[in-house]
């Protein structure tokens, strides 16, 4: 079983910036791809963006050219640099790791945007 470790959220007014941080028991370049999920009260789970094996980042519209997904592959640890922060990007935003066989959560790490 992996686990995902997040930190790295809080409070933060808007146009701030926040780097959550996902931290894997297993080496990263094991899984098929990662990302970082969102859900906000009220509303279903959502993919925020994700970095495949190979490094490919994708990212939902809303987030593109504010949201950067990276990697640390000794570290074992993917991150999500968050610019420009919005009060709608306000959510649990959770870590995830796949691969054909499996997928795994993180506990979740609140962001909240707010003056």
């Amino acid at each position: 079983q992996v686990q995902l470790v997040e930190s790295g959220g809080g409070l933060v007014q808007p146009g701030g910036s926040l780097r959550l941080t996902c931290t894997a028991s297993e080496r990263i370049l094991s899984f098929s791809a990662m990302g970082w999920y969102r859900q906000a009260p009220g509303k279903e789970r959502q993919l925020v963006g994700s970095i495949s094996n190979s490094g490919f980042t994708d990212y939902t519209d809303s987030v593109k050219d504010r949201f950067t997904i990276s990697r640390d592959i000794d570290k074992n640890t993917m991150y999500l640099q968050m610019n420009t922060l919005i009060p709608e990007d306000t959510a649990i935003y959770y870590c995830s790791a796949w691969s054909r066989v499996f997928r795994s959560w993180g506990q979740g790490t609140q962001v909240t945007v707010s003056s």
